[in-house]
């Protein structure tokens, strides 16, 4: 059973920069599309990007030109490069990858971003 753990979340002042990472409990190899969410309180959970197993890359609008995903390895499968922190994206970030039988999600890492 592949189990996900996101890393890389925190507190970090406007205009900062945080990478999240994407751990997998079992090497992934084949995966159709990864994407990293979001959820902020009140809010429903929401694409944050995603990346195609061509590596075809789409973002929310939100964060066009500061985030950035990524493929990794097999055990660390993507990542989520964000620049230029604002306080609206104050959320819980969620890794999710979906495979042909079924779609995974970890259980989140919390991202503040606040002076």
């Amino acid at each position: 059973q592949l189990q996900l753990v996101e890393s890389g979340g925190g507190l970090v002042q406007p205009g900062g920069s945080l990478r999240l990472s994407c751990a997998a409990s079992v090497s992934i190899f084949s995966s159709n599309t990864m994407g990293w969410y979001r959820q902020a309180p009140g809010k429903q959970r929401e694409l944050v990007a995603a990346i195609t197993r061509t590596s075809s890359t789409r973002y929310a609008d939100s964060v066009k030109g500061r985030f950035t995903i990524s493929r990794g390895n097999a055990k660390n499968p993507v990542y989520l490069q964000m620049n230029s922190l604002k306080p609206e994206d104050t959320a819980v970030y969620y890794c999710n990858v979906e495979m042909v039988v079924a779609s995974y999600w970890g259980q989140g890492t919390q991202v503040t971003v606040s002076s």
